[in-house]
């Protein structure tokens, strides 16, 4: 799994957020602006400042909470059918920069074409924070998608098959300018002459860059931290962190599909 962060090591004694605080007594001058010249006001007492201070993040948090939950549900589905009570939903979390991710791509599409309608795929992306192209080739993913989805899994797998021009000593001396045109023109590869101005200014258009971020905190809010990371039919498969085979994926949908039976009726849901 593509998870080498610094590891988290616990404090030895749990602590509450603001008993290590201390408001010193000494107070604090605002400038406030005079018609002659700038002066200082009357000392305003620390623990206001502090109280300003919470209200001020508190109305930002708000607002950036504003565009969740998402109008439409997070991902890229593989593939489209109907889904109904008995379909097997698979959700991968993937980063198109990850190696880990892109080992684990091609035992997975074998299994889900193997299944057919019987199994349902939908890829969440995950650019991970120490792969330092991966928000941007996930953006790019973003803008694709929404030009032409049938462009999207294509890009994705180009990706991968030419992931180690994306590694972060490839473009060390680059400009973070210099990477977004290097990989906005890398993305006109899969879609049709007529959209590649489209996808080049995809970049400026801020609706993309809220959808890359949806993504981003929809991985949080399931506890996903790592690539590649699967669910089951809404749980975590414990053996996320390797590379799963294609044996491995019959072995896990196999007794799904067997332990269903044959019912007579079921709910569907198209999607």
């Amino acid at each position: 799994m593509c998870n080498n962060a610094p590891s988290l090591v616990p404090p030895s004694e749990h602590r509450p957020l603001f008993s290590s605080l201390s408001i010193r007594s000494r107070p604090i001058q605002f400038p406030v602006k005079t018609t002659a010249a700038m002066t200082w006001s009357s000392p305003v007492p620390a623990a206001l400042l502090w109280a300003l201070s919470f209200f001020a993040a508190h109305r930002a948090l708000v607002g950036s909470a504003q565009s969740l939950p998402p109008a439409r549900f997070d991902g890229f589905v593989y593939a489209e059918h109907r889904v109904d009570a008995r379909t097997v939903v698979i959700e991968a979390f993937l980063d198109p920069v990850c190696p880990d991710s892109r080992d684990s791509w091609p035992p997975l599409k074998q299994a889900v074409d193997h299944y057919g309608p019987r199994v349902w795929l939908v890829v969440h992306l995950l650019p991970l924070p120490y792969h330092d192209n991966a928000y941007v080739a996930s953006r790019a993913l973003s803008i694709v998608n929404l030009l032409n989805t049938s462009a999207t899994f294509p890009l994705l797998e180009l990706f991968f098959k030419e992931q180690v021009k994306f590694y972060n000593a490839q473009t060390v001396n680059m400009s973070k300018a210099a990477v977004v045109n290097y990989i906005a023109n890398f993305a006109t590869q899969v879609v049709a002459n007529s959209l590649k101005y489209a996808v080049l200014s995809g970049f400026q258009n801020s609706q993309t860059d809220l959808k890359t971020r949806v993504s981003f905190k929809y991985s949080a809010s399931r506890g996903v931290f790592g690539t590649p990371t699967f669910f089951v039919n809404g749980f975590s498969l414990p053996d996320s962190d390797s590379t799963i085979d294609y044996d491995g994926w019959r072995s896990i949908i196999d007794p799904l599909i067997a332990a269903q039976g044959d019912p007579l009726s079921a709910n569907v849901y198209p999607y």
